[in-house]
């Protein structure tokens, strides 16, 4: 499933309150912590994220404690106490990450908190969820065989890396617009595992790639040179771009609209990062409708809106667009525009 279907998934689970634990599978660096983590934002829930593979059994189980004899007891006892990190009160998700990178002693007494909600004398308060999340043995990940009874405690969910679900969330976190418009035209290099390399392509390390291209550093470290040779040669491309402010200004009547799909990109990029204002959303509607073909307005309008949505400002958008017959057509399937 792509990330925007599995954040539906477990966003559906916490709301209908279905605390079955849930496992998620994919290759390295493609969001899932990141994933989990929105999940339990946009619910307004805790979120605890514990990484298996550096602890020991007794970090999760706890220490035992010694207690004087008593009169019911002339021998004393030893309580367990848990550990800090686990939850105590309110509602949240405890991911278990790299679950399948613990040695089989953690999964062992992982197994006992994720099948019964409980380790040692600790127990997981009502309205927390347990996810986790693993890397798959083809990905040359140093990864344990999970146990089947502990396989058979988890609904198991395998993620895929998708550009438009990438691409939307690079927007929404003000990546660096080459970066973006640079993928749309080579979306293969988002995900590049190599195994014989230290720094390859992948969602997060182009998200690294983007705020060292910000800050003027090479991108060599974060996505490797191969990725970083092809994006260096795609700027150049992007130096010779049409005038995005003037166009956004209402100026670009006689500006054409790019013939190389690689300059294609990066204009309807570079329009959806620029337009930050409804009068700028509508003369750039203008200009593509009047200028380019039906396939770039419907990439231009998936996005803006999607920008506009983010930062709560739809209302005043719908203001500017709703009556203009020539963008309505273009904008019909959005019914949060149209209803406003």
């Amino acid at each position: 499933m792509s990330p925007s279907e599995l954040i539906d998934y477990l966003t559906k689970l916490i709301q209908n309150s279905i605390p079955i634990s849930t496992m998620i599978w994919g290759a390295p660096g493609i969001g899932k912590s990141s994933i989990v983590a929105s999940v339990a934002r946009q619910a307004k829930m805790g979120f605890i994220d514990i990484r298996l593979s550096q602890l020991a059994p007794t970090d999760l189980r706890g220490l035992p404690v010694p207690e004087a004899p008593s009169t019911d007891n002339e021998l004393g006892i030893s309580k367990w106490y848990p550990p800090e990190f686990l939850p105590t009160k309110g509602k949240g998700i405890l991911f278990l990450d790299e679950l399948n990178m613990a040695p089989p002693a953690m999964q062992g007494v992982a197994q006992q908190l994720i099948l019964d909600r409980q380790v040692g004398s600790y127990k997981l308060p009502d309205g927390w969820f347990i996810f986790a999340a693993g890397n798959r043995k083809e990905d040359h990940a140093s990864v344990f065989d999970m146990p089947a009874p502990l396989a058979n405690r988890f609904l198991h969910l395998c993620v895929e890396v998708n550009f438009e679900c990438f691409r939307k969330y690079a927007l929404e976190h003000n990546f660096s617009e080459e970066v973006i418009a640079f993928l749309g035209y080579r979306p293969k290099l988002l995900h590049q595992l190599q195994y014989e390399e230290s720094a390859w392509p992948s969602p997060r390390t182009w998200e690294m790639a983007s705020s060292l291209f910000k800050a003027s550093l090479p991108v060599n470290p974060a996505i490797g040179d191969a990725a970083a040779s092809e994006f260096k040669t795609y700027l150049k491309i992007y130096k010779k771009l049409p005038d995005l402010n003037a166009i956004l200004n209402g100026k670009g009547e006689k500006i054409a609209f790019p013939k190389e799909v690689s300059r294609r990109w990066a204009t309807a990029t570079g329009l959806t990062s620029r337009s930050k204002t409804p009068l700028q959303v509508k003369e750039a509607f203008h200009w593509l409708i009047h200028k380019t073909t039906s396939e770039w307005i419907q990439l231009y309008a998936t996005d803006v809106i999607n920008q506009f949505k983010k930062r709560k400002k739809l209302v005043d958008l719908a203001g500017v667009l709703v009556n203009d017959e020539s963008i309505g057509m273009y904008i019909k399937q959005y019914e949060e525009i149209l209803s406003t």
